[in-house]
């Protein structure tokens, strides 16, 4: 067994036991003072068998009983047993990786620009900012997967940290450079690799948006189903396992990703699976990289599970007055087998926010209701279209629905569901009006459908009473909450106080401190209260095993160092 040092950089703190063994393996030969002259010959040969036989019985002393607190025997690795910073590379040390990088690399592939630094750090939908010395050391632009890992195996060799970055759409910090390091940018891997028409799969580089693969697959009349924010790419949806609206019908990207290609942070190239829909082949480690959020490896290929396009869609809109209703009628329709390709839900308070917009700016022509309001794409054949849509009508009404529209011209169904796309940014701009100078803080949690109007309304309830703002939209086919909490600069401990107060009442009704949006820097300790600590000292463990010298976007998902000090910057 070879124990490399850089096992040891991330380690408990070594026993007496532990050294006298380490000791051993150093052992010198002691010539006797009484020895005469004429065996001094002997002394060095003597001294290199001393030293040889102390090394080899120290070593499989070690081989046989490992010292616990060095290897521990655990399953899992609790923070309070690592005593040591992870060791990151010196100034020195970073100049040379950046120049060892910029020797390989062509001269646009690379970039330390201020405004460059800033963008591959924040973005405008990113509720945790980056303290003032958290930006990348230089930003790279790898074409190939080779080229991510020689980029890999530099910051390895130097103990640079590194943060993939693809897209850049995530809001809960997942790509603040807390320790500098290398930012590795894949939006020029963004190639197409093979698309197999009759296996429904694409195999595709991290840099592929999904809204450009879509124009890609329509023609073939195909479609991949997520369909996260806008400007999202694949490396960035599969590491944060994201959604969208259309999650009800074809499920998150853990339901879509067939197989993965990722190098490992010492530039190891590894392929999860093949392309084979079911696999029993060892363990799942498709599954292990979807949603780690680049704290385990680089993402460099993805093959993806294709849909076919319905043969005819439209839009279905229901006004209500209660969100009980609203969800007594999405849980009848599932247990009527009856199937959606989305189904969302915006709240009253959200409503009156578009409503009142549209009217002063002259957005829409469309006259909105400020009741609860059910949006539904309804898919399918021509033939059984129609049953479908009388099936979505007749549950509405027997559980309050009113004002039903079916919209299936073009036009008017991209205006109806742009209106929920377009939610956070009008809302915003309302918020605005409301408030001189005020924040938004968006929110994500999903509980069990049959919790969803009751945690909806204990939430806005809850936020109001704290005298802040709020709209609320919902993923209501899965029981995913979005709950925009707006309050003005001087309320920002008030808004993190509701805030908490959501995620503690998701778990408490079963539910999870995150739907789509991941745990990022900003969720870290409500994981905890989630799984439990033994989960997330389970996740360390899986962690430090694949990334033992922690480079790999550190300080995400939960520590991995014992005496991290950062405080969040709002």
């Amino acid at each position: 067994m070879n124990y490399s040092r850089s096992m040891l950089l991330i380690r408990p703190k070594v026993s007496f036991k532990s050294k006298l063994f380490l000791r051993l393996s150093s052992t010198k030969t002691v010539t006797p003072k009484s020895k005469p002259k004429s065996v001094s010959k002997w002394f060095i040969p003597g001294t290199v068998v001393g030293l040889l036989s102390g090394w080899f019985g120290a070593n499989y002393y070690l081989r046989s009983n490992p010292p616990d607190d060095v290897f521990p025997l655990s399953a899992t690795t609790p923070i309070s047993s690592l005593t040591q910073t992870p060791k990151y590379a010196t100034p020195d040390q970073v100049k040379s990786a950046v120049e060892e990088i910029k020797q390989f690399l062509k001269p646009d592939q690379f970039t330390d620009s201020p405004s460059e630094l800033h963008i591959h750090s924040d973005n405008s939908s990113n509720f945790h900012k980056p303290n003032d010395d958290e930006r990348p050391y230089l930003i790279t632009y790898p074409e190939t997967t080779e080229e991510v890992q020689a980029i890999v195996k530099i910051c390895y060799k130097y103990n640079v940290p590194m943060v993939p970055y693809s897209g850049g759409t995530s809001i809960e910090g997942h790509f603040i450079p807390t320790r500098k390091g290398i930012s590795i940018d894949v939006i020029r891997m963004s190639k197409v690799l093979a698309l197999h028409e009759d296996d429904l799969d694409v195999v595709i580089q991290p840099g592929v948006g999904w809204q450009e693969l879509g124009e890609y697959l329509e023609p073939h009349g195909l479609l991949f189903g997520p369909d996260p924010g806008p400007g999202a790419c694949i490396g960035g949806m599969v590491a944060t396992n994201c959604s969208g609206t259309r999650a009800t019908r074809y499920g998150t990207m853990k339901d879509n990703v067939i197989a993965l290609k990722v190098v490992l942070s010492d530039g190891t190239l590894i392929k999860t699976k093949n392309r084979p829909r079911k696999s029993s082949a060892g363990y799942n480690l498709t599954g292990l990289f979807v949603g780690s959020e680049g704290t385990l490896g680089i993402i460099v290929e993805a093959t993806l599970k294709l849909s076919v396009l319905p043969e005819e869609e439209v839009i279905a809109i229901v006004n209500f007055n209660t969100i009980k209703e609203a969800a007594k009628t999405v849980t009848d329709l599932f247990k009527a087998g009856i199937s959606v390709n989305a189904v969302e839900l915006m709240d009253d308070r959200q409503m009156r926010c578009i409503k009142e917009m549209e009217e002063k700016n002259g957005f829409s022509s469309r006259k909105w209701s400020d009741k609860n309001l059910l949006l539904f794409k309804i898919g399918g054949s021509k033939s059984s279209l129609k049953d479908q849509i009388n099936s979505v009508k007749k549950i509405s009404s027997k559980n309050g629905g009113f004002n039903v529209e079916i919209a299936k011209d073009e036009n008017e169904k991209q205006l109806i569901w742009n209106a929920r796309k377009t939610q956070l940014w009008t809302s915003i701009e309302w918020a605005k009006q409301k408030i001189p100078n005020a924040r938004s803080w968006p929110t994500d949690v999903a509980v069990p459908i049959s919790n969803f109007p009751k945690v909806i309304a204990e939430t806005a309830e809850d936020i109001e009473n704290h005298g802040l703002m709020t709209t609320v939209v919902g993923h209501a086919g899965d029981g995913n909450i979005h709950a925009l909490v707006i309050f003005p600069p001087e309320k920002l401990s008030v808004a993190e106080e509701v805030v908490h107060n959501m995620v503690k009442r998701a778990i408490a009704n079963e539910g999870t401190v995150s739907g789509e949006h991941g745990v990022g820097i900003g969720k870290r300790e409500f994981l905890e209260q989630e799984l439990g600590v033994e989960a997330v000292d389970a996740m360390r463990r899986i962690k430090l095993s694949l990334d033992p010298k922690s480079l790999l976007n550190p300080d995400k998902i939960f520590k991995t160092d014992p005496n991290e000090s950062r405080i969040d910057n709002y």
